[in-house]
């Protein structure tokens, strides 16, 4: 028996009124160039995390599938905070928010 976590996401979203069938990655969905998206990469997501630990106070995200060695696909994440207007390597930490803070 397969059992499905929940997805604790901003950027997911399903539609099961009246017999619908429908989950899509709003964020995923954004990005034309990305590879298609399946529900079953919401269970590695980098977002949800992201989200709940970052210090920058305006983050904008953009993210991608991607596929790594040849067979497993991912989503890569690209951070900036829109306050800024810096790109984050690391999208947890803001420097220039830190540093208001």
């Amino acid at each position: 028996m397969n059992v499905v976590k929940p997805v604790n996401c901003r950027y997911y979203f399903a539609d099961y009124f009246r017999g619908r069938d429908h989950e899509e990655c709003r964020l995923i969905r954004r990005n034309p160039d990305s590879r298609p998206w399946r529900r079953a990469l919401c269970d590695t997501c980098p977002v949800p995390d992201i989200l709940l630990n970052t210090d920058c106070k305006e983050i904008a995200l953009e993210a991608e599938v991607v596929k790594r060695w040849g067979l497993m696909e991912r989503v890569e994440v690209y951070a900036v905070c829109a306050r800024h207007l810096i790109e984050l390597e690391d999208p947890k930490h803001c420097p220039q928010c830190a540093r208001e803070e």
